[in-house]
């Protein structure tokens, strides 16, 4: 797979691409070796991943439970949440 940077041939290192708020969410080197960001609404790094594997995710998600149900293809109705 090829990375960011390879496929749009860029050939000045590093490459880093920021968000509009100036936060970087990916950075490239010349010996390819990759590594990106993302960031919640208040500005806090909530995922990570880089070339080597490393993966930090501490994003979430909200949904109804329709949302859910939809998802499972289910009738909310029948739809009970447990506690753990």
């Amino acid at each position: 797979m090829k990375t960011i940077a390879q496929q749009l041939n860029i050939k000045d290192f590093p490459f880093i691409i920021k968000d509009k708020n100036g936060k970087q969410t990916y950075y490239e080197n010349s010996k390819g070796y990759w590594r990106k960001y993302e960031y919640d609404k208040e500005g806090n790094e909530i995922y990570y991943e880089n070339s080597d594997g490393i993966i930090e995710d501490n994003r979430s998600t909200e949904l109804t439970l329709q949302e859910i149900a939809d998802k499972l293809g289910m009738d909310v109705k029948k739809l009970k949440i447990k506690e753990q």
